[in-house]
């Protein structure tokens, strides 16, 4: 008999197991592919290394800017691709040698429920049935396919596809303008490609603050990346250069655009089949498995974290809810705090972004003030040849709590932690501007932008105050 079951072991899951047996739990561990699931093996790892490789070849062409001289400089994407492969063995195999070591026992195979405390999985080896106290479901999610004629022609790539080719294509039409969508347009363009972004909605990253969205805008097109944005994919068809996607754009307009390769990034769907969920009555839908605040499924026992879910399809998310499913399942009654999550997108500038934004503040009805601070005007930005972007903070008007902060720029990505503490801790942005921040560093945007909430900027010139909203 397991005190707990993981089925998948991605982020949500490995994690869950790891914090079960630290606990004293005797956990199985389920997983059909490899542990690390898609971040590690197909996601978050590869295409950020992809990034980084990305990153260094922009330095290289830019470094006159800095008086250096490099001169017959190349790529060889195969070497490129083949770093990607490297760095994910070597954290896979962490992760194997983690499990390991927490002495939780691992099975391969398609896991499916099978009646209370009990579970099915079935592999090349046969089928098993596993006797269990506690079941937590972590199957994560897979990309959507575009539901238009084409898309299932050569040619054109899921996200997993992608990471597999053997050469920079020519051209590429990327549908879906979403953190995956954009990450890879930066990426393939910095490598020759000639990218456009097809996006349905009114504007590109539509989770993303405004004020960020505007600016980033501009510093894709300054890189290359063309952008339809109010734009729907309507067929794929085969063409002589590779293939035609038809476009019509939000004002009726009828356009072919010609590219080698199309990279479907409209989203990611729960992967919810083959679990049995149907037979053991856990309520679902196409949007992923229903739980409560503690992660448990309508049905006692069983719980669900990460992708599966629907709600944060992140990984960093998928490990929080496996941590607080594992709690509650061992008694502890935790609840999943969502109010302090922090989104990243690796572009270069890098976007990061936690709490609020300045749109739904005001939507919610509160009174908000916000602060604005442009990396133009930091030092170590400067010095360092990236200068673009700014660090946005949106404070309760009332109180001064800190609601949102949002940042485009370099290192977003660690500099937004300071606000994920301060909104998790129910900080004012005064809390954060009365601490000393080292100069010279980028962190010194971020207390700037919660000084100029009040006006008291100092490397920015003195603005009216912004308050908005009323209540």
């Amino acid at each position: 008999m397991y005190d707990i079951a993981v089925v998948g072991g991605g982020p949500g899951g490995y994690t869950a197991a790891i914090r079960a047996a630290q606990l004293g739990a005797r956990v199985l561990l389920v997983e059909k592919e490899k542990l690390g699931g898609v971040c590690l093996n197909r996601g978050c790892i590869p295409t950020k290394t992809l990034l980084r490789s990305a990153e260094r070849w922009q330095s290289l062409q830019d470094c006159a800017a800095f008086g250096l001289r490099a001169e017959n400089i190349g790529f060889d994407f195969a070497a490129v691709m083949a770093r990607k492969d490297q760095v994910v063995g070597q954290l896979q195999a962490g992760v194997v040698q983690l499990v390991a070591a927490n002495g939780i026992e691992v099975r391969y195979g398609e896991a499916a429920l099978a009646g209370p405390g009990a579970l099915a999985v079935s592999s090349h080896a046969g089928r098993e049935e596993f006797a269990v106290c506690k079941i937590i479901l972590a199957t994560g999610s897979e990309p959507m396919r575009l539901p238009v004629p084409g898309a299932d022609l050569p040619g054109v790539l899921t996200s997993d596809e992608v990471l597999a080719l053997d050469a920079v294509p020519r051209s590429m039409v990327v549908v879906g303008s979403g953190a995956v969508g954009v990450e890879f347009a930066a990426i393939f363009r910095a490598f020759g490609c000639q990218v456009t972004v097809v996006e349905m909605l009114p504007t590109l990253l539509p989770s993303i603050d405004a004020d960020l969205v505007k600016r980033m805008a501009l510093l894709l097109r300054k890189q290359g990346i063309k952008m339809l944005t109010g734009a729907k994919v309507t067929g794929i068809r085969p063409g002589p250069d590779g293939l035609t996607v038809a476009v019509t754009t939000a004002d009726g307009k009828e356009l072919e655009l010609v590219a080698e390769k199309v990279l479907a990034a409209a989203g990611r769907q729960p992967i919810v089949g083959g679990l049995g969920l149907e037979a053991a009555g856990v309520a679902f839908d196409r949007k992923g498995i229903e739980v409560n605040a503690m992660m448990e499924t309508n049905v006692a026992g069983i719980y669900a974290v990460g992708d599966v879910t629907g709600r944060y399809m992140w990984a960093h998310a998928a490990s929080g809810e496996g941590l607080a499913a594992v709690e509650s399942a061992l008694g502890g009654a935790v609840e999943m705090d969502y109010g302090a999550i922090p989104g990243c997108i690796f572009t270069a500038p890098e976007i990061a972004a936690v709490g609020l934004t300045e749109q739904e503040a005001l939507a919610a009805g509160r009174r908000v003030k916000t602060g604005r601070f442009n990396f133009a005007a930091n030092g170590k930005a400067v010095s360092m040849g990236e200068a673009d972007g700014l660090v946005k903070v949106v404070a309760d008007a009332d109180d001064g709590k800190l609601l949102g902060m949002h940042i485009l720029g370099p290192h977003a990505s660690d500099l937004v932690m300071e606000g994920a503490i301060a909104i998790r801790h129910g900080l004012t942005a005064e809390d954060i501007g009365k601490v000393i921040h080292p100069h010279p560093t980028l962190a010194e945007t971020v207390m700037e932008s919660v000084h100029a909430l009040e006006g008291r900027a100092i490397h920015l010139a003195r603005t009216p105050l912004t308050k908005r909203g009323g209540g």
